[in-house]
């Protein structure tokens, strides 16, 4: 390498510098997608739980790591939100069926997400090592330049 471009270590750490900041964003994303399955899974388990002991008393939480106990009134029947603040009434078995197919859906685009994390991390290593290269050329052309 002649003489590195100023130009082109300022281009290639703006592309690094963003390629950052996306793997970020979609590492966020990736928690809250966690998150959401983890809810899913945890509201399924609850649903059978309570299917199996109807006449049991449950702990609901009511915000700020404080429970009450509580009786079901209707196990039979849950309300479960299918987005844009939308809410259905549905059998407690369907919406076992719901958050299950929810679950997979979420796991999906878990897999999607973790890709992209995957790729951008590849992108980010090769302009890392093109940054490098180009830090050596113009540590190398300056000691050159030194030395004359």
């Amino acid at each position: 390498m002649d003489q590195a471009d100023p130009r082109e270590i300022q281009t290639l750490q703006m592309y690094l510098n963003e390629y950052g900041q996306q793997i970020e964003l979609l590492t966020q994303q990736l928690s809250m997608i966690e998150q959401q399955r983890l809810e899913a899974a945890a509201a399924i388990e609850t649903l059978r739980a309570i299917e199996e002991n109807r006449d049991s008393t449950v702990l609901l939480p009511i915000g700020g790591g404080a429970f009450l106990r509580v009786n079901v009134l209707d196990a039979g029947h849950v309300l479960v939100n299918v987005g844009a603040d939308v809410s259905v009434e549905r059998a407690s078995a369907d919406a076992v069926e719901y958050l299950g197919d929810r679950i997979t859906e979420l796991e999906a685009v878990e897999k999607k997400v973790a890709g992209s994390v995957e790729q951008l991390h590849g992108q980010a290593t090769e302009i890392s090592r093109r940054l490098e290269a180009a830090y050596r050329g113009a540590r190398q052309a300056q000691a050159g330049q030194g030395g004359s």
